[in-house]
C-alpha cells in the first residue's frame, strides 16, 4: 500500500511538471482568443428555489459497492411550457432492506421557484435503488418520457401529456437486469425512432459483500471494482410500436468485461451515423463505431482512446463527445479517479485520437475524483468550457491518504481557444467553495435568461442548483429542434453556427456526463456578434440553412422546412 501511494505521488508530480506550458503553448495561448465579458459567478439557489430533495445513498457498515454510486438528475420539460423541469433519481438503504424514499419531479414555475409534483405525476418509482435518468421521446408523441436505471432493473415511464406518467417497462420490454448505470437514447439506425443503450456496472451480490481495507475498527472500505466481474451493456432497438427488442449481441456491443460508468453519443467520424463511447471502471474504455448496418465495430485500440498516456486503464466516470478545439471534429473528454487525471482525447480525423490533456492545460485534477462532466459555454464567448463535479467514493479515504477527502469542491475550466484551457474555479463564485459528494451533473437555462445554469446531484445529500450570473453579458442563441422524418426532438442532429468569423459544431444530444440528462435545447455563445448563420443536418439526412439570425432568442428549427 505504501509503495502504491508513493507511486501515485510520483505520477501526480510528473503530471504537474508536464502541465507547465511549453514556449509553443505559451505563444499559442497569447494569440487573440475569446473575449471575457466580465466575471461570471455561479450561486447555489437550490434552497430558495424550493428544492428540498435529499439523496439516499444507503451508506452502511457493510460497505456495499452500490452505496458509492449516487444517483443522477434529469432535465425534462415534461409539460412543454418552455420551462425546464427537474427529475432526481433516488437510492435506497439496501443493507437494511429499506426501499427508496422515492424519486422526485420538480416543476419549474418560471419565477425562480420549483414545485414538487412527484405524487401528482406518479413518478416516485418502484422502490429500487435508482441510479441514472435518461430523458427522451421514445414514441414520438411530442412529450418527453423518463427511463430510470438502477440496481436490479430499470423502469420506463411514458408521459401521458397531461402532467402524469404511466409505468410501461414490462410492455416495452426494457426492464433489463443486474446493475445498470449511465444510458442514452440514440437513433442508431436512423429510422426516426429513438433506440436505447444501457451501460451496466459490476456483478455485485448484496448477500456476499467482500471485506476490503485494513482489518481494524473504522478502516473497512469499499472494494476496488477489480474484485468483481463486469457486465455487458444492453442495446434496445425501438420497434416503433411502443416495444423494444434486445439486439445487444447482434449489434456487437455486449462486451462482458464492461464496467460502465459513463456513456456518450456522437458522430466521431462524420459519416452521419451516431457512435458510442463508454467509460469503464478500471478496464479499458470502449469506442463503438456505427457501421450503418445495425452493427458496431469496437475500434478502441486503433483509435487510441482505451487507456491513459501511460497505457493504463483509468477509472473512467462521466464523459462527453464534443468539439473542444474548434476544428470541426468531435473530441472526447471524461473524468477519472483521484491520483489519475481527467483526459481530453483530441480527434485527429481518420478515427485517430491523441491524449492532449497536458497540452490543453487540464491535468490539475489528480487530487479530486471526478464524476459528472458537462461541456458548455458558460460565458457565451463562443468557446465551449468544461465543468466537473467531484466527490470521493470512500467516506474514510483520509485514513488511508490524508491528501484526499470524501467531500470535494468542483472544477471549472475556461476555454482559451486553440485547444487550451485555464482553471477558473476560484474566481467563479461561491458555488466552487462548496464541499460535497458530487455525482450527476446536467445543464439547462432554468430561468431562460440566455446563459446555462448547472444542477448537481449529491450522494447522500442535497443537490446544488447553480444559477449562472453574468454569462449573458455576451450574445447567445438557442435552438429547439422539431423532427418529422427524424425523431421528434431531433436527437442526433448536427448544428453549425457561424458568427464573428468562426463556426461552431454541436449535436442535439443531452446525454453524457454521469447518470444524467441535460436540456434538449442547444445553446451557442456568440461573443460580440449579433447575427449568425445556422445550418442543421437532420438524422434523416435532410439539411437546411438560415442566414442573418438575430442573437438573444430561442429559435425553433422544423425539419418540415428542410430539403434533401
Amino acid at each position: 500500500m505504501l509503495l502504491l501511494r508513493k507511486a501515485f505521488r510520483i505520477f501526480a508530480a510528473n503530471l504537474l511538471l508536464l502541465s507547465a506550458p511549453s514556449p509553443l503553448d505559451s505563444e499559442q495561448a497569447a494569440r487573440p482568443g475569446p473575449r471575457e465579458a466580465g466575471r461570471v459567478q455561479f450561486n447555489n439557489v437550490a434552497a430558495e428555489s424550493g428544492i428540498t430533495f435529499r439523496n439516499e445513498n444507503g451508506a452502511s457498515a457493510d460497505k456495499h459497492m452500490v452505496e458509492t454510486f449516487g444517483s443522477g438528475v434529469g432535465v425534462i420539460d415534461f409539460d412543454n411550457d418552455g420551462q425546464p423541469d427537474l427529475f432526481f433519481a433516488n437510492g435506497a438503504n439496501l443493507a437494511h432492506g429499506k426501499p427508496s424514499p422515492g424519486n422526485a419531479l420538480y416543476r419549474n414555475l418560471g419565477n425562480g421557484k420549483f414545485e414538487d409534483v412527484t405524487a401528482k405525476a406518479g413518478v416516485a418509482g418502484n422502490g429500487m435503488f435508482a441510479t441514472g435518468v435518461i430523458v427522451g421521446d421514445y414514441d414520438n408523441d411530442g412529450y418527453l418520457d423518463i427511463y430510470v436505471t438502477g440496481y436490479g432493473g430499470n423502469q420506463l415511464s411514458r408521459n401521458n401529456g397531461d402532467g402524469t406518467f404511466r409505468e410501461v417497462t414490462a410492455k416495452a420490454g426494457v426492464g433489463g437486469s443486474a446493475w445498470s448505470s449511465s444510458a442514452a437514447w440514440l437513433d442508431y439506425d436512423r429510422d426516426g425512432y429513438l433506440d436505447l443503450f444501457v451501460g451496466r456496472y459490476v456483478d455485485s451480490d448484496l448477500r456476499k459483500p467482500p471485506t476490503c481495507g485494513y482489518q481494524k475498527p473504522g478502516y473497512r472500505m469499499y472494494c476496488d471494482p477489480q474484485v468483481f466481474d463486469g457486465t455487458p451493456a444492453l442495446l434496445y432497438h425501438n420497434n416503433g410500436d411502443g416495444t423494444f427488442t434486445d439486439v445487444s449481441r447482434k449489434a456487437g456491443v455486449a462486451n462482458p468485461v464492461g464496467k460502465t460508468l459513463g456513456v456518450a453519443i456522437g458522430d466521431v467520424d462524420g459519416d452521419g451515423w451516431p457512435d458510442i463511447f463508454v467509460t469503464n471502471d478500471g478496464v479499458r474504455n470502449f469506442l463503438y463505431r456505427n457501421k450503418g448496418d445495425g452493427t458496431f465495430d469496437d475500434i478502441t485500440y486503433g483509435a487510441g482512446v482505451g487507456f491513459d498516456m501511460n497505457g493504463k486503464a483509468l477509472a473512467g466516470m462521466g464523459t462527453e463527445i464534443v468539439d473542444l478545439d474548434g476544428d470541426g471534429l468531435p473530441d472526447i473528454f471524461f473524468t477519472a479517479f483521484s491520483d489519475q487525471y481527467n483526459p481530453m482525447f483530441r480527434n485527429l480525423g481518420k478515427l485517430l485520437f491523441e491524449d492532449a490533456t497536458v497540452k490543453a492545460g487540464l491535468p490539475s485534477s489528480v487530487k479530486t475524483l471526478g464524476f459528472g462532466a458537462k461541456v458548455f459555454d458558460f460565458d457565451n464567448d463562443g468557446y465551449p468550457d468544461i465543468y466537473v463535479t467531484n466527490g470521493h467514493v470512500t467516506d474514510n479515504v483520509a485514513l488511508y491518504d490524508p491528501r484526499l477527502s470524501y467531500r470535494q469542491t468542483d472544477l471549472l475550466y475556461r476555454n482559451l481557444g486553440g485547444g487550451h484551457f485555464r482553471e477558473v474555479s476560484a474566481e467563479s463564485g461561491p458555488a466552487f467553495r462548496i464541499q460535497h459528494v458530487g455525482r450527476g451533473l446536467a445543464v439547462a437555462d432554468f430561468d431562460n435568461d440566455g446563459d446555462l445554469d448547472v444542477v448537481v446531484s449529491d450522494s447522500g445529500g442535497s443537490p446544488l442548483l447553480l444559477r449562472n450570473d453574468g454569462g449573458n453579458r455576451n450574445h447567445w442563441i438557442a435552438l429547439r429542434a422539431r423532427g418529422h422524418e427524424s425523431n421528434h426532438f431531433g436527437i442526433g442532429a448536427k448544428v453549425r453556427v457561424t458568427s464573428g468569423g468562426r463556426t461552431q459544431l454541436r449535436e442535439v444530444n443531452p446525454y453524457g456526463s454521469y447518470l444524467s440528462t441535460s436540456d434538449t435545447r442547444l445553446y451557442f455563445g456568440l461573443g460580440e456578434a449579433t447575427l449568425a448563420r445556422i445550418e442543421i443536418e437532420w438524422p434523416s439526412g435532410k439539411k437546411q440553412a438560415i442566414d442573418g439570425v438575430r442573437a438573444g432568442q430561442i429559435l425553433q428549427l422544423d425539419e418540415a422546412d428542410a430539403k434533401r
